[in-house]
C-alpha cells in the first residue's frame, strides 16, 4: 500500500485555490473581455483599425518613447542607486525618499508639474525653446514624462543588489591588478545585469501604459504627439468600444512579447552568471 506523501506546508490546496481565483478575477477575466469584444469585428475590420495611419503613428510614439525612457532610466537609475548605496552625504534620506515620489504622486499632478516647468514660459522651458529645444507639446515631452514615472522602478530594483554585493570581490579584483573600470565591467556589472533587466522591463511596461502624466505635456496632437492609450480613450469617448479593444489587444500582444523576450534574456543572464 502506497501512502500519499503530505505537503510540508499546511493549507497548500486552499492557498493555491485562492491564488488562482484571485489571479483569474483580477487579471485573466478582464483581459479575456478584450478578446471577446474584439471578436465581434471581422478580420478585415480589425486589420483596418489597427493599421490606420493614426494608430500606426501612436504605436511609433508609444513604443519609441517608452523604449528611450526605459533606457535612460537604466543609466540614471543605476547612477542614483550607486550614489545612495555607496556614498554618505547630508540629506541622503531625503533624496532616497524623493526617488519614490513618482509612486505616490498622482500621475495627472506630475503631468501638470512637468508641463508648467517645460512650457515656453516655464522655469526650464524658457531657456530651452530659444535654443530650438521644445519639450512641452512635443514628442520630447512624452519621453520626459515617461522617464519621470519610470525611474523608481530601476532604482528600487538595483539598490538591494548593490547593498548585498560583497566588497571582498572588488578587493580581490584590485589585488589582482584590475582598475576601477575593469572591476565595474567584469565584477559588478554582471551581478547587476539581471536586476537592470528587471528594472528595464518594469519601467518599459509602466511607460507603455502611462496616460495621466503624458496627456498634459504631450498636447495630444494626432499623428504627432498622440500616444496609443490616449487614442484608446478617444475611441471609448466616441463609444467605439470594438475599436478601442482592438488597439488594446495590439498593445497587450506587444507588451507580452517584449516582456517575454526580456524574461528569457534575464533567465539566460542568470544561467550564464551561475556558470561563471
Amino acid at each position: 500500500m502506497v501512502l500519499k506523501q503530505k505537503s510540508i506546508l499546511p493549507g497548500f490546496g486552499l492557498a493555491l485555490g485562492f491564488t488562482l481565483f484571485y489571479l483569474s478575477f483580477i487579471v485573466l477575466i478582464p483581459l479575456s473581455t478584450l478578446f471577446l469584444r474584439t471578436a465581434t469585428l471581422s478580420w478585415g475590420q480589425f486589420w483596418e483599425i489597427i493599421t490606420a495611419p493614426r494608430a500606426l503613428a501612436s504605436y511609433r510614439l508609444s513604443l519609441g518613447a517608452s523604449l528611450i525612457a526605459a533606457l535612460l532610466n537604466v543609466v540614471f537609475g543605476l547612477l542614483v542607486a550607486w550614489v545612495l548605496v555607496r556614498y554618505s552625504f547630508p540629506g541622503k534620506r531625503i533624496v532616497d525618499g524623493l526617488v519614490d515620489l513618482p509612486f505616490a504622486l498622482p500621475t495627472a499632478v506630475g503631468g501638470i508639474a512637468l508641463t508648467t516647468i517645460y512650457s515656453g514660459k516655464g522655469w526650464i522651458g524658457q531657456y530651452l525653446e530659444p535654443l530650438g529645444i521644445k519639450v512641452a507639446y512635443a514628442p520630447l515631452g512624452v519621453v520626459v514624462a515617461l522617464t519621470f514615472i519610470g525611474l523608481p522602478f530601476v532604482v528600487r530594483t538595483v539598490q538591494p543588489v548593490l547593498e548585498d554585493f560583497h566588497p571582498e570581490f572588488e578587493e580581490a579584483a584590485t589585488t589582482l591588478g584590475a582598475n576601477r573600470l575593469q572591476i565595474f565591467l567584469r565584477v559588478i556589472f554582471p551581478t547587476l545585469m539581471p536586476a537592470l533587466l528587471t528594472g528595464f522591463a518594469m519601467a518599459f511596461a509602466r511607460a507603455l501604459g502611462e496616460y495621466g502624466s503624458v496627456v498634459f505635456i504631450s498636447g495630444n496632437m494626432p499623428m504627432r504627439t498622440e500616444i496609443t492609450p490616449l487614442l484608446i480613450m478617444t475611441k471609448l469617448e466616441q463609444f467605439d468600444y470594438a475599436g478601442a479593444t482592438a488597439l488594446a489587444v495590439v498593445m497587450l500582444a506587444v507588451s507580452f512579447l517584449l516582456l517575454l523576450a526580456i524574461n528569457l534574456l534575464q533567465w539566460w543572464s542568470r544561467r550564464r552568471l551561475a556558470a561563471l
